[in-house]
């Protein structure tokens, strides 16, 4: 009875990601407002932070299963992904978007497997390329869409701005790559992700200091803090629910349904940031490929 309900779990869990990314993102969008996305990276890696590392020190005390290996993995990782990645997506969500943002951040599968057949030697199968070419489509229709519909309303359409949530998706996909490394040592998920997140942490104090603007007395002060520090709740808890998933059921199931996220930001944006960016059918056929691209390279690939 127990087993048989492991395949519904696994749903569900999946489900609560797409749901909550989806949260995520929209919470950012609104802060971003009036607020810097500097002070919603910062919350977002310090409530990370304050939940993984006691659920790690207590969980698996005495033995964290740490190598060399491990650790310069997980804080490459770090990084890469958490610090790097999470940086360029809120700054995308900022000037382009939360509905232009979300399905190109969802290319990630694309040049996680770029990386994946270039550094690891592995082969695209005919669905595997054909997923990718999804991708690219989408990708064209949402730039094209963007740099359109932004010109009329006077966003920001410059190739940076367009180049920020695949520069993120791109840094995003070195994730897998090696924190895949650090769990062949054997190393356990909230010990990982306790590792990166520290890692990511350090490395944002550093830029932030390095730039001159490493403030804490505002951190939690201002009026738009309410919505970073909701948008970093919804953000661990997609990412400890991302992990259950995968605990519990195959990626065949958890990856096309957490790649849903990007439909699910477009109806959020649509009902709750329409004074802020405009969501068009182009804008969702297009998020629409990159979804059912991003689902079929990462279950075939």
């Amino acid at each position: 009875m127990a087993g048989s309900s492991l395949p519904l779990l696994g749903v569900a869990l999946s489900a609560f990601v797409a749901l909550t990314v989806s949260v995520q993102v929209v919470l950012v969008r609104v802060g971003a407002e009036h607020g810097s996305v500097r002070q919603a990276v910062l919350l977002s890696l310090g409530v990370n932070f304050l939940v993984f590392l006691p659920a790690a020190a207590v969980i698996h005390f005495p033995d964290y299963g740490l190598t060399l290996r491990s650790l310069l993995s997980f804080v490459a990782a770090g990084f890469m992904g958490t610090f790097l990645g999470r940086l360029l997506y809120y700054d995308s969500i900022d000037r382009i978007g939360a509905g232009r943002t979300e399905p190109l951040k969802s290319s990630m599968p694309l040049f996680a497997s770029l990386i994946a057949v270039l550094l690891l030697g592995e082969t695209l199968t005919t669905a595997h390329t054909g997923g990718i070419l999804l991708i690219v489509v989408g990708i064209a229709a949402i730039s094209w869409e963007t740099t359109n519909s932004g010109a009329e309303r006077g966003e920001d359409v410059s190739v940076t701005a367009l180049g920020l949530p695949l520069l993120a998706a791109m840094a995003f996909a070195t994730e897998p790559n090696l924190v895949r490394i650090g769990f062949a040592e054997g190393t356990p998920i909230l010990v990982g992700l306790t590792l990166k997140t520290a890692a990511a942490g350090l490395g944002f104090l550093g830029y932030l200091r390095y730039r001159g603007t490493l403030r804490f007395d505002r951190l939690l002060g201002e009026p738009h803090s309410k919505w970073y520090l909701a948008a970093a709740v919804a953000n661990t808890l997609s990412v400890l629910g991302y992990y259950a998933a995968l605990k519990v059921s195959r990626v065949v199931v958890v990856a096309p349904i957490t790649q849903t996220s990007p439909l699910i930001v477009a109806v959020l944006a649509y009902a709750f940031l329409s004074h802020l960016e405009h969501i068009s059918w182009r804008l969702i056929t297009a998020s629409c490929l990159v979804v059912v691209g991003a689902a079929v390279v990462t279950v075939f690939g």
